[in-house]
């Protein structure tokens, strides 16, 4: 299913397909353990085989609703922090929401494959680039962090590859997939003391058990 940002019913990113919303720990990257309110947008077309919320991916079922409850929710939360998460955000217009929730003072996140132009004003981009559906380097200039999902040892190949890609600043983080971590952790390990600029990502809100 193709996505138009400039399509009438997002009413200029008014209205979103909100999956879901909650409050909760960021569970990955720098930001791990942090306090944020999460918003899960419908839609991807990307299709990771190892993703985890597989029912984002037909945008039909999420049909846009009104951003502004969302708004409100974000900014009464004590972390005042959001992270738009999906799905694949950057599907949607988004410029709109972000100008929004920074005016209120809630610090904007996303994270995103980047493999379409990324809309909206945000504090903090993690681009976790997808082999199938590589990112557009306007959002590899973008990244405040590079987290790269490893299956494989020669995922790293496509690993060094973005970083080869990213501003000098952008932090790099490489993150095993969560059915393959008992079988790709000791590589990772090895791989992170000999190539110091990476650090390892875990999805530490599976461990917590938390959303």
């Amino acid at each position: 299913m193709k996505i138009d940002k400039s399509d009438q019913i997002f009413e200029g990113g008014r209205k979103l397909p909100i999956m879901e919303d909650f409050y909760t720990l960021q569970g990955e990257g720098y930001n791990m353990g942090k306090a944020a309110y999460f918003v899960r947008i419908g839609g991807c077309d990307v299709g990771c085989s190892w993703c985890d919320t597989k029912q984002s991916w037909n945008a039909r079922l999420f049909p846009p609703v009104a951003i502004e409850d969302i708004i409100s929710k974000a900014t009464n939360m004590p972390a005042k922090t959001i992270v738009v998460t999906g799905g694949e955000p950057s599907l949607y217009p988004l410029d709109y929401f972000t100008d929004r929730l920074r005016r209120e003072g809630v610090k904007t996140m996303v994270e995103t494959s980047g493999a379409y132009e990324l809309t909206g004003t945000w504090d903090w981009v993690c681009l976790s680039p997808k082999k199938q559906s590589p990112p557009l380097q306007q959002n590899l200039d973008r990244a405040d962090e590079l987290k790269v999902i490893i299956q494989k040892e020669e995922d790293l190949r496509w690993a060094e590859a973005n970083a080869s890609k990213v501003n000098p600043e952008c932090l790099l983080f490489l993150q095993p997939e969560w059915s393959k971590r008992d079988e790709i952790m000791d590589t990772l390990t090895n791989y992170v003391m000999a190539n110091t600029q990476w650090s390892i990502s875990l999805q530490a809100h599976k461990y917590m058990r938390i959303p």
